[in-house]
């Protein structure tokens, strides 16, 4: 199998799609390759990293922790997604910890360089501005949910959130469904999230598959 180019590797990222061939050759010129094994962090909450982050492969998680260690999952990041790009805009500290939750790849690009390439390049500024309104709807979203929704309507959005939705509205969650990353999601006991997820799977609305995947069915009701 052929190793990809730096520059190959940019336009295979969303962000960097709609580069002038002169800026991605400047941004292929200046990122570096850089893989996290699982549990390292990425960034960390309080610091400074000057660089910007883009994930090739892999998974990480966005968390806040308190004074004791206790962790609370804020979102989950994919291939394609970046990371440090507010800290980059304003020159303060990163807001959350990131870390990889499985081995991440990911290509590094240095704030002097992202400074120079934003002003230049408007569908690339509409591209940040459109990645951090959608995490500030998610962030009114999450907060939403802890106020007004039960445990077990908590439980059903973190899985649909996790899967990929069909027409006929079952979702399909590809990736490992840990009751301790549920609990750090939704804000509850690993007991309780336990529970609920035994309801699901005691009345057939949530199936694991032979092939590690797992089924939500989409009449799923929360429980308490």
């Amino acid at each position: 199998m052929s190793i990809l180019s730096n520059l190959e590797l940019i336009r295979r990222v969303p962000l960097f799609s709609m580069l002038t061939v002169r800026q991605a050759e400047l941004i292929a010129a200046n990122v570096t390759k850089r893989r996290f094994p699982r549990g390292e962090t990425i960034v960390e909450n309080g610091q400074k990293s000057n660089s910007l982050f883009i994930i090739l492969t892999g998974r990480a998680k966005v968390i806040a922790a308190d004074n004791t260690g206790k962790e609370a999952i804020l979102a989950t990041l994919k291939p394609g997604d970046h990371i440090g790009e507010m800290s980059l805009i304003d020159d303060q500290a990163h807001s959350a910890t990131v870390k990889a939750e499985v081995v991440t790849d990911v290509l590094v690009l240095g704030r002097q360089q992202f400074l120079q390439i934003l002003p230049e390049n408007s569908a690339m500024a509409f591209g940040i501005m459109r990645v951090l309104v959608k995490r500030l709807r998610d962030a009114d979203r999450r907060i939403e949910s802890l106020a007004l929704l039960d445990v077990g309507s908590r439980v059903v959005l973190a899985l649909r959130e996790m899967g990929t939705e069909d027409e006929a509205g079952t979702t399909t969650i590809k990736v490992k469904v840990s009751r301790q990353t549920i609990a750090q999601i939704v804000g509850a006991s690993r007991e309780m999230v336990g529970r609920v997820i035994k309801g699901l799977e005691d009345r057939g609305q949530l199936i694991e598959n032979a092939d590690g995947t797992t089924i939500l069915k989409q009449e799923t009701a929360g429980l308490d």
